[in-house]
């Protein structure tokens, strides 16, 4: 069988090329931007990837062709396809008709901390013996890669709420049928296709509607986002989790180091045991309890999770620390939301203390380019000692003024980099945060500082 995927450089299609090609099909694709890892990931696995999305593509001999979401109605390959009479699909209808039948099922989902939470799900599964299938989008650092296929019966899959394609407006994760799921987190996003918190939370209930009877919703004590959707009617056992002693709360955790890099943890209101792990900040501690919560329900003792969660190797581009010149350190992360990026940075402090943190945001998705969170952004980098901003071409808005925070804009990589050379010293942390490649951003910057101290 013959699949053909079109955008198949997004960490989700990607991951859909792995998987076929593990279950024998024949993988191609197409797509217009391909970077790291994703594009690393497909060259070995000898994907052949045809550039742009003309017709010329599905002359091949194709039995199915899947289609990416950021395929719209005008694009060549679309009209060809829908004139032709092919066979296609959506990728997450293509994961559940072909990898996800008969499996039992740990989907992730949340406005944040998806990809870190089913990356911890998956290495705690893998450290008990159940090797899992899984599915996450980014490279996980224990397996170095995005996608496995197994005959194990479990499969972590992360649940975007974003919609399938252009054809179904339904979010991604109603196609998965999860008996263990995770609601991280709940805040307005992606305004390009939700109206308003609302709409999103209607996407989220037909989640809820979709898990048995004999599964279980995992989700924040005190979330009332989180809870509203619970309250619309809930057919599942119900697990809940915080970050600090919550009553009522299933899971909770004592912080034993600031930063959140030791934790006593708690289920049911007794000690489990200490975690100690190379993670940092209040997110990472919710996501911790998360994973641990869902594989308790799966099988797994606390014991174990804590265990396998002390050897964890956060996903790339999370809190990833891409080099270091003349003890400046330059971070990647993918925070591309006010809340994702406050507490990153805020996690950050804790660890560095008084030393100085240079963050730089990449206002790049849909929802930042929309202005959605002009008036909160400045507010989420508080404690950063230095702000840069990435301004893309045609935005029509302007960052907030009222917070006390100051900060610097650029249109241009380059930009950046030629003002944090001029900024920069000893001892500094740099953060780059930004949902996309960034223009190959943290590897020119860390070797523009190499030429600068070690000239």
């Amino acid at each position: 069988m013959h699949l053909h995927i079109l955008g198949v450089c997004g960490t989700f299609m990607g991951g859909v090329a792995r998987l076929a090609l593990q279950k024998g099909f024949k993988v191609t694709g197409s797509d217009k931007n391909c970077y790291p890892p994703m594009s690393t990931q497909l060259e070995e696995l000898g994907v052949e990837i045809h550039q742009g999305f003309d017709a010329e593509q599905l002359k091949q001999d194709i039995d199915c062709v899947v289609v990416g979401n950021a395929m719209s109605r005008g694009s060549p390959v679309i009209e060809a396809l829908l004139n032709s009479n092919q066979i296609y699909r959506s990728g997450p209808q293509w994961l559940c008709e072909n990898i996800l039948q008969d499996k039992w099922v740990i989907a992730i989902s949340g406005t944040h901390g998806k990809t870190s939470t089913a990356s911890m799900i998956t290495w705690i599964l893998e450290a008990a013996g159940y090797n899992p299938g899984f599915l996450v989008g980014g490279v996980l650092e224990n397996f170095g890669m995005s996608a496995r296929y197994t005959e194990s019966p479990f499969f972590v899959v992360e649940a975007d709420e974003y919609d399938t394609a252009f054809f179904d407006k339904r979010s991604k994760f109603v196609h998965y049928r999860s008996r263990t799921c995770v609601i991280n987190n709940l805040e307005f996003d992606h305004a390009d296709i939700f109206n308003d918190l609302a709409a999103i939370q209607t996407q989220f209930h037909h989640l809820v509607r979709t898990i048995p009877g004999n599964g279980a919703v995992i989700y924040p004590l005190n979330y009332p986002a989180v809870e509203q959707v619970i309250e619309k009617g809930c057919w599942s056992a119900t697990q809940t989790f915080s970050n600090e002693f919550s009553e009522g709360a299933s899971w909770y955790a004592e912080k034993l180091a600031v930063d959140g890099s030791r934790l006593n943890i708690y289920y049911q209101g007794k000690s489990q045991g200490v975690l100690e792990w190379n993670l940092i900040g209040e997110h990472n501690v919710n996501n911790a309890l998360a994973a641990m919560a869902a594989a308790h329900h799966v099988g797994v003792s606390v014991a174990d999770a804590i265990q396998a969660l002390s050897s964890f190797k956060n996903v790339k581009r999370r809190m990833e620390l891409k080099g270091e010149v003349n003890q400046i350190k330059v971070y990647d992360d993918f925070a591309h939301h006010p809340t994702a990026i406050k507490s990153t940075v805020e996690g950050l402090r804790n660890k560095v203390g008084d030393k100085r943190i240079i963050s730089i945001v990449d206002m790049r998705s849909n929802t930042m380019k929309m202005g959605v969170h002009k008036e909160t952004l400045l507010d989420s980098l508080i404690q950063s000692d230095l702000c840069i901003f990435h301004i893309p071409e045609a935005l029509n808005w302007s960052i907030s003024s009222k917070s006390k925070q100051s900060f610097e804009a650029f249109n241009s990589p380059e930009k950046i980099i030629e003002y944090v050379l001029q900024q920069a010293k000893s001892g500094d942390t740099i953060l780059v945060m930004s949902n996309g490649g960034f223009g190959g951003i943290h590897d020119k910057l860390i070797e523009a500082l190499k030429t600068r101290w070690e000239a």
